[in-house]
């Protein structure tokens, strides 16, 4: 029995899409799915038929992409509202959510809490030197401007910032309360920590990758592991004692498709990934 992971499944991509139709059965296996499924809820629900049939219980946490709105989708939905329809569609499926009780995993003879976590970004993954307000312009010298800005919208909340703030303070909570029931994996689909957005071609993309709320999270509380995707750069990095593993599948170029989605699958417990930096 393993806990396996992987995010950003992007299956608007053919290749993506016909790889996950082929991923074999991994019936006594749990399995993380760390946002970016796709944009289309649609995609969505056939990935969770999908991949509920193959693995005994699935996790799931929102990326960007599912919280886009989009005119090809059949409704409007914006914000917080979009986040609660992937929810419900993620509940019709039995697919743990940041808004289901954490769950401990089976197979640890210390218990380990696997904490499904939503909790955005504000702009503070930047250098010292670039301030609040001119952060966007620093982006956009380098012509990097997230889509995000046109299509992820923070509804009924007045900016990101604050929708992330908001999340950050709830689930901060929550992890204090699930600290005394034993070691945690934290999952989340951007990265924790500022120094693990390695991005060398477009690294003013760091402004829509975390927040700075999240830095010490990995000391306040008992964590075992950090799950995470987002960069498209997998990886798995040691911080303080802790794993951090970046489990992002990508777009058709980021992986081989020879070796299928399954090659790409992280074991998180109970084993430990060798520390390095995963090619293609």
């Amino acid at each position: 029995m393993r806990l396996l992971a992987i995010s950003d499944l992007h299956l608007a991509n053919a290749t993506n899409r016909q790889a996950l139709a082929a991923l074999p059965a991994y019936p006594e296996d749990w399995l993380i799915v760390a946002g970016d499924v796709s944009e289309s809820l649609a995609d969505l629900a056939w990935a969770w038929k999908i991949l509920t049939r193959r693995f005994a219980r699935v996790l799931w946490v929102p990326g960007n992409h599912e919280l886009w709105t989009l005119s090809s989708e059949p409704d409007s939905l914006r914000g917080e509202a979009k986040y609660h329809r992937l929810v419900e569609i993620c509940r019709d499926f039995g697919v743990l959510t940041p808004e289901d009780p954490y769950v401990i995993w089976p197979s640890m003879p210390v218990p380990h809490v696997l904490a499904p976590l939503f909790l955005l970004y504000d702009y503070t993954f930047r250098p010292d030197h670039v301030a609040a307000e001119t952060a966007l312009d620093w982006a956009a010298e380098t012509n990097t401007v997230c889509a995000d800005e046109i299509v992820l919208h923070p509804d009924p909340y007045p900016s990101r910032e604050v929708w992330c703030m908001e999340r950050c303070q709830a689930t901060e909570r929550r992890l204090q309360a699930a600290s005394t029931q034993g070691r945690l994996v934290l999952i989340n689909h951007y990265p924790l920590r500022y120094d693990l957005v390695m991005l060398p071609r477009i690294p003013r993309f760091s402004l829509w990758c975390g927040t700075q709320r999240t830095e010490d999270w990995h000391t306040r509380f008992p964590v075992a592991a950090v799950v995470y995707g987002h960069l498209h750069v997998r990886s798995s990095q040691i911080r303080d004692g802790v794993r951090f593993e970046e489990v992002s599948l990508g777009y058709p170029k980021h992986w081989r498709s020879e070796r299928g989605i399954g090659g790409y699958l992280r074991e998180i417990l109970p084993g430990q990934s060798e520390l390095r930096t995963f090619a293609t």
